[in-house]
């Protein structure tokens, strides 16, 4: 049987039921899998009682996975699992994955660990929708962009760091990296236009610092409409995985001290193409250890 997918919002998220995640792939679950992902952006299972090796594995549905990161560590005993864990890190600011690199991930999957009593939520944001929000004339200078993506900017950084978050920090900017990346990206496999910003987004080529800062406040204010967010309230056993190609997300930090952890595993992407044709660029630093380029579109 085909699985079951729950719509969760009219923009983004859905629900996904019927699959066994245990069981070896069928390529018409994958597909079927790959088209929600295409129509919804975000999926979600639960009770899927998946171990690191379970997620990484599911992960591989999808593509080849990454690495855990260009350079944080990853989980001991893993390769591909990255902790997105309160003690070090609370991601509470709105981006895509690794986008300093030329081919951020395609997708990623995050696996609930230890869930909060209350808050604790992820948004996850329809890019595309924020590019069909846009006004035509904003619409119009938004295809002619490029932005430069950078990891000196940590979203992560707490604004008082604890020992472990100092040194979350210290190795999260530790070889430094940038990239250029249309502000507006062409899905490869639905021709969707989505602005392609988020944390990482540092400068608009051509424009100073403030006029960049102006600019890209105003794109990202259509991202994070509250009509194109899904906000995940998590329980323990809850896979999400989300489109990173075409989405944001943020870690809502609203759970006071108690402890948060979810476990992340990404697939390797393509290079980025804008409206132009034009394909992104590495500027600074080489990443060929965390990810391979995803030549075709899958």
């Amino acid at each position: 049987m085909p699985p079951s997918i729950r719509k969760l919002t009219g923009r983004i998220g859905a629900v996904v039921e019927g699959v066994d995640l245990t069981a070896p792939p069928d390529p018409s679950t994958v597909t079927a899998l790959r088209d929600a992902l295409n129509e919804h952006k975000a999926i979600v299972f639960d009770d899927v009682r998946l171990d690191n090796a379970g997620q990484e594995r599911v992960a591989g549905w999808f593509g080849e996975p990454t690495t855990a990161h260009p350079n944080v560590p990853a989980v001991d005993g893993t390769t591909n699992v990255l902790a997105v864990d309160s003690d070090t890190s609370k991601a509470n600011e709105w981006h895509t994955d690794v986008t300093f690199v030329v081919n951020p991930p395609q997708l990623t999957t995050l696996r609930s660990i230890v869930t909060t009593p209350y808050g604790g939520e992820t948004l996850v944001a329809n890019a595309a929708a924020a590019y069909r929000d846009l006004p035509e004339p904003l619409r119009a200078l938004a295809d002619t962009l490029r932005v430069v993506h950078t990891n000196q900017y940590d979203y992560a950084r707490p604004e008082a760091t604890s020992a472990a978050r100092a040194e979350y920090d210290r190795v999260f900017v530790s070889t430094p990296y940038e990239a250029e990346h249309p502000v507006v990206r062409v899905h490869p496999l639905t021709g969707e236009r989505g602005l392609f910003i988020g944390g990482f987004a540092h400068r608009v080529v051509g424009l100073s610092g403030s006029e960049s800062a102006d600019l890209l406040r105003i794109l990202q204010s259509y991202v994070t409409r509250p009509e194109n967010i899904l906000r995940w309230t998590w329980s323990p056993n809850q896979l999400l995985i989300f489109d990173n190609r075409i989405t944001q997300h943020y870690g809502v930090d609203n759970y006071d001290d108690h402890p948060r952890r979810l476990n992340r595993v990404t697939i390797a992407g393509e290079v980025p193409v804008g409206v132009d044709g034009r394909r992104s660029e590495q500027l600074l630093g080489d990443a060929s250890h965390y990810t391979s380029v995803l030549e075709a579109a899958a």
